[in-house]
C-alpha cells in the first residue's frame, strides 16, 4: 500500500542549515527546514504533504484548544561514519501512536503514511541529522483536533504533522528525583498509557515544586495509596537491588515506553534477572539502607539512559554511588552503538535510510 501513496512537496528555494552550531545545540529549540502534514476529512486521511517549517492558522475556537484531543510521539534519527541515516523502533512508535488515538477517541493513522512520510522528510532533511557524539535529530509526531467547535465531543477532523530538530543530550549529568506522594500522574481507568499532552500538563505544577526544592524529576507514584513507583515525568525507571534488575509493571497508568522493553529485552539475554511487578517505594529505600540499591537509571527516547544520583524521600535524601553504575554503563553503551550503526543489530530494530 505504501507504493500508492503520493506526497505532494513544497521545498525551501535556501536551507537554513548553514545557520546552525551543530557544536551548541539547544534541546527543542532549533528545527529542520521542512515538516510533514496529513489531514484527517470526511473519515478518511488526505491531503500528505511536506512543506517548509513554519506556523500554522488556527481558529481561535479549535477543539484541541479547549478540550485536549492531542498526543504525540517522541524518536530520534541518528547518523552512522558512513552518512547513512539510522531509526531506532519507528514502526512501534507508529502503533503507540494509534493506541494513543483510540484512547483519545481520535482516529487511527495507518502505519504506511506515517512512515512514508517520516522516510520522505528524513530524506529531505537529512543534512539536519548530527554525526557528532551524542546528538542525534530528535523527531516529534503528532496529532490534534482540528474541528471549531465549543462543544465537548470528539472532534471529526484531526491533522496529523512530523517536524524534527537537531539535539544534544537532554541531560548532561545525572539527576536526581523526588518521590512524590501528594500529587498523581494518572490514575487507573485514566490515560497513563496514552501520550496525551494533557498528561505532562498535569504533571507540570508538582514537577516545578520538585524543582524549588532542589530535584530535577518527580518519581510518580500510584494514585491510590502513593506506595508504588511508576514512572518518572520523561522517562521509564529501572533499579539493580542485589544484581537484578527491577522495573514498574505497565499497569494502565505508565507509558508503555519503546526503549523500555528494548532495555529489558536485551538485560534478560545478557543473563540479568528481571523482575517486572509492582516495585513499592518502601523496597527500593530499604534496599538502599541495606547497601543493596546499586544502580537507578531512567529511559526513554529524550534521554536514552540517564543515571539518577539522588532520591529524596519524605525529606531525607538518599545518595546514589556514581561510580558504580555497571549495568546502566553497559545498557548504554550496547544502545548507542547499535542506534549510530558501530554495532551490528541483532533483533532488527533499526531501519537504514
Amino acid at each position: 500500500m505504501a507504493e500508492t501513496l503520493t506526497i505532494s512537496e513544497n521545498l525551501v528555494a535556501e536551507s537554513r542549515l548553514p545557520q546552525v552550531d551543530f557544536n551548541n545545540i539547544p534541546f527543542g529549540r532549533v528545527y529542520t527546514d521542512h515538516m510533514f502534514v496529513a489531514d484527517y476529512v470526511n473519515g478518511e486521511w488526505t491531503d500528505l504533504r511536506i512543506v517548509e517549517y513554519g506556523n500554522m492558522s488556527l481558529s481561535p475556537a479549535n477543539m484541541a484548544l479547549h478540550y485536549g484531543q492531542s498526543i504525540f510521539e517522541g524518536m530520534k534519527a541518528f547518523k552512522d561514519a558512513e552518512g547513512n541515516v539510522l531509526m531506532f523502533r519507528p514502526e512501534d512508535n507508529a502503533k503507540r501512536l494509534n493506541r494513543s488515538a483510540v484512547r483519545m477517541c481520535m482516529p487511527e493513522l495507518p502505519v504506511d503514511i506515517f512512515m512514508s512520510g517520516l522516510t520522505r522528510l528524513l530524506e529531505i532533511d537529512r543534512g539536519w541529522v548530527p554525526n557528532l557524539p551524542g546528538t542525534a535529530l530528535y523527531i516529534r509526531p503528532y496529532m490534534f483536533a482540528m474541528d471549531e467547535y465549543v462543544g465537548l465531543k470528539p472532534s471529526q477532523n484531526y491533522r496529523f504533522m512530523i517536524f524534527a530538530c537537531p539535539v544534544g543530550a537532554y541531560y548532561s549529568e545525572p539527576v536526581s528525583v523526588k518521590v512524590e506522594e501528594e500529587f498523581t500522574r494518572a490514575a487507573a481507568g485514566g490515560t497513563g498509557e496514552a501520550k496525551a499532552a494533557g498528561n505532562y500538563a498535569s504533571s507540570l505544577y508538582p514537577a516545578k515544586l520538585g524543582q524549588q526544592q532542589g530535584y530535577d524529576q518527580l518519581i510518580w507514584t500510584d494514585g491510590i495509596e502513593h506506595k508504588y513507583i511508576e514512572e518518572a515525568g520523561t522517562m521509564n525507571l529501572m533499579f539493580v537491588i542485589d544484581n537484578e534488575l527491577y522495573s514498574p509493571a505497565l499497569s494502565g497508568t505508565i507509558l508503555p515506553g519503546i526503549t523500555r522493553a528494548s532495555v529489558l529485552q536485551v538485560a534478560e539475554e545478557w543473563g540479568v534477572k528481571v523482575h517486572v511487578g509492582r516495585l513499592a517505594v518502601e523496597t527500593v529505600i530499604n534496599a538502599h539502607r541495606e547497601g543493596k540499591l546499586q544502580e537507578v537509571f531512567g529511559v526513554g527516547t529524550a534521554v536514552t539512559v540517564s543515571s539518577v544520583s539522588k532520591i529524596g524521600y519524605r525529606g531525607e535524601d538518599f545518595e546514589l554511588d556514581m561510580d558504580n553504575r555497571a549495568l546502566s554503563q553497559k545498557i548504554a553503551t550496547y544502545f548507542e552503538e547499535i542506534r549510530y550503526g558501530r554495532k551490528a543489530d541483532s533483533h532488527g530494530w533499526v531501519i537504514k535510510l
